[in-house]
């Protein structure tokens, strides 16, 4: 293979180019499962963590050397562009993103200036550092839709309802439009200096879009992802979500070239869903934590096996690697996805 990361496996199997296996990697696979992760990020809250180019240079080369991945994933968190900007907020422990004056009025909405490159610069350092300690393997570069950044906007934090997310999208469209605009313009710009600084590909997550009916991500939401991924050029883009069965056509239609899909939707199902477009996943994450091997290795090789119907395929778990996992299932899980599609 080329030592370019854009002709590598993954990147081809982004694109829908034959590739020679099915690359993998995992959502949230730099940091929590691994005891050197834990032992670093001791003392060192998350928000000021993503701002240390050591730091973040480190963490997300772990997983790297441990699991053997076909892509590293830069160490951050959604609301880091948010954070750069000077919004009041923190992640706490326990709960997530907590924001001190949440976005409800249009005098709020003064708290979301433009991004520019000198406020996220620690980032873009660990991207070029990155890039050069990887060679040819790809970084992915990633940020927070604009629904699910706006849902802890509004809510001061996470929300299972989203209630006061949707009085606000219902009860003032204009002052929604505005806020998903603004946020999409931070992101936008956040994923186009993460390409100038180096990353291969690209992703969106958009956590909380499984709360929302198709017709209201329609009309409420879709243009507005849209906006975020037409910031990005010349690298491959990665849509994903959770809940979002329903909604994985009009993800794929928001721009992206691979759709991700949660564990709830068989793989052969989603890909006719996308369209001509990529697919990611969608082991269930639970699995590698509580079930025993022989478990975990059949539905590997059924979602390898529903997975080649899709234009392309990057194995991935439906969602996040969990706290409780057990490292070394992990590292067999990669083992199997490249000894079974290999030649």
């Amino acid at each position: 293979m080329s030592p370019n990361p854009a002709d590598s496996v993954f990147v081809r199997a982004c694109r829908g180019e034959p590739t020679p296996y099915t690359p993998v990697w995992f959502m949230r696979q730099a940091g929590r499962a691994l005891p050197e992760y834990r032992a670093l990020r001791e003392g060192s809250p998350m928000l000021p963590s993503c701002f240390r180019p050591e730091l973040v240079t480190e963490i997300t080369l772990q997983p790297v050397r441990r699991y053997g991945v076909d892509a590293a994933i830069l160490f951050s968190d959604i609301v880091v562009p948010l954070k750069a900007i000077d919004v009041d907020l923190d992640i706490v422990p326990g709960t997530g993103p907590v924001i001190a004056r949440p976005i409800r009025t249009w005098e709020d909405l003064e708290q979301l200036r433009p991004l520019e490159q000198g406020d996220v610069e620690p980032v873009l350092q660990a991207v070029k550092e990155l890039v050069a300690e990887l060679g040819p393997k790809p970084l992915i570069g990633f940020c927070g839709a604009p629904f699910t950044l706006a849902s802890y906007l509004v809510e001061g934090g996470p929300s299972r309802e989203h209630l006061k997310t949707k009085a606000l999208m219902y009860g003032d469209p204009e002052l929604w439009g505005a806020l998903l605009t603004r946020l999409a313009d931070i992101t936008g710009e956040f994923l186009r200096l993460q390409v100038e600084a180096g990353v291969s590909v690209v992703q969106v997550f958009d956590s909380w879009a499984g709360t929302l009916t198709p017709q209201d991500y329609r009309q409420r939401v879709l243009r507005h992802s849209a906006r975020v991924l037409a910031h990005v050029e010349g690298v491959p883009k990665i849509h994903f979500g959770v809940g979002t069965g329903e909604l994985l056509g009009l993800m794929g239609e928001a721009g992206a070239d691979v759709v991700g899909v949660d564990w709830r939707v068989p793989l052969d199902l989603a890909a006719g869903r996308v369209g001509d477009r990529a697919v990611q996943g969608n082991l269930d994450p639970a699995l590698v934590v509580a079930a025993p091997w022989e478990t975990v290795e059949a539905a590997t090789l059924d979602v390898l096996a529903r997975g080649r119907v899709a234009k392309g395929h990057i194995f991935n778990l439906g969602h996040g690697v969990l706290p409780d996992t057990d490292p070394d299932v992990l590292e067999r899980v990669v083992e199997l996805v490249h000894d079974t599609t290999r030649g």
